[in-house]
């Protein structure tokens, strides 16, 4: 059975893990400050922290903002669940907002609609490695808090001025340049690595701080911070190795995803629809079914697939009954997208297997 969910950790990054149980070094440690430096290297960001969860690293954002008890938060109704326990463990007030169909991100009208009802913060979770119209979000005027731990390492497109945007050929345009990096947006930004998140530390999340003013404020928070809120070193060992191969990972992923696409271009189901496809980073690979995911899960597992709701540990999924008549489109995707196997340790063999699969979905 192929398994939907598979990790990338090949005998390099095992290696990294056991030099740490040699060493005796497994609390946190020098592998942790390598890890941060590894991340600031990558992202250009000021500073940040490795923790043990990213609800962890939530708890410590929030903190930093300081926002007033009971303020309002925007959150995606498909955003992990753990997102919406932290905000109210918290003392904070939940607003979910409905997403779009076509890739699975919240709406601006939804988010504009949350903004006057008084959001005061909206984590914006980048589901699925789709990335949003950032500078639309930001335009709202309310701190953002990225969720990047599906889209790690993507690129937004480079903003232009008016007057370069005037000058820029047809040509080039169609080539658009790279500009920041997911998650050099936001106040602060969530690298999640849980087991099946795009980088995996076998548990935990970088908080990152984009901006020095805001790193000064975590820095300063993080002096009190308990030892056991802070990433051991064999995780941060595992999660360094899985950085440096990320480019590798990712174009094994992106020549997958192209050959699953035409796959299933043909037939009656669809994927999502990606904007900014060169910049983003392929997060396996989720079908939103025009039948039953229940028939069609019994098709794929009849011929040596597994496949699972894209969105099982979901917002939606853990209030249904409560947000499912207000989250009408978030509610659809939860009963209809399908996670279909997409890592790079899948072999040729196993890839044609999806392929012929995907092309002949009931």
């Amino acid at each position: 059975m192929i398994q939907t969910y598979s990790s990338t950790i090949r005998r390099k990054e095992m290696e990294a893990v056991l030099t740490c149980m040699v060493d005796e070094k497994i609390g946190p440690g020098d592998m942790n400050v390598k890890l941060i430096q590894t991340i600031k290297d990558v992202t250009g960001c000021d500073g940040a922290v490795a923790l043990r969860s990213p609800s962890l690293a939530l708890e410590y954002a929030l903190k930093a903002l300081d926002l007033p008890k009971d303020s309002l938060i925007l959150l995606s109704a498909l955003a992990p669940a753990w997102q919406i326990v932290t905000v109210e463990k918290n003392g904070y007030k939940p607003y979910v907002l409905d997403v779009s169909e076509e890739n699975g991100l919240v709406t601006l009208n939804a988010v504009e609609e949350g903004v006057k009802a008084g959001g005061r913060l909206i984590i914006l979770t980048e589901s699925m490695g789709v990335l949003p119209d950032i500078q639309k979000i930001i335009s709202f005027g309310i701190p953002v808090i990225e969720d990047i731990s599906q889209s790690a390492f993507s690129y937004f497109p480079k903003e232009m001025s008016e007057t370069e945007t005037q000058e820029t050929s047809v040509e080039e345009n169609a080539a658009e340049e790279k500009g920041k990096r997911a998650g050099m947006y936001g106040v602060f930004s969530i690298l999640g690595m849980e087991e099946t998140d795009i980088i995996t530390s076998g548990g935990g999340a970088v908080l990152i701080a984009p901006g020095r003013r805001e790193w000064i404020v975590l820095k300063r928070i993080m002096e009190t911070a308990l030892p056991t809120d802070i990433m051991p070193d064999m995780n941060a060992a595992l999660a360094n190795v899985e950085i440096k191969e990320f480019s590798r990972n990712e174009e094994s992923r992106r020549e997958l995803y192209s050959l699953f696409s035409r796959a299933i271009s043909s037939g009656r189901h669809k994927t999502y629809v990606r904007a900014n496809d060169e910049g983003s980073t392929i997060y396996s690979f989720p079908v939103v079914l025009n039948s039953g995911f229940r028939d069609v899960k019994a098709f794929a597992q009849k011929k040596g697939i597994e496949i699972r709701q894209a969105y099982e540990n979901s917002i939606i999924a853990l209030r249904q009954e409560e947000l499912s008549s207000k989250c009408i489109c978030a509610n659809s995707l939860l009963l209809r997208c399908a996670l279909f196997p997409l890592y790079p340790r899948l072999g040729k063999k196993e890839a044609e297997q999806i392929i012929r699969v995907l092309a002949s979905l009931p």
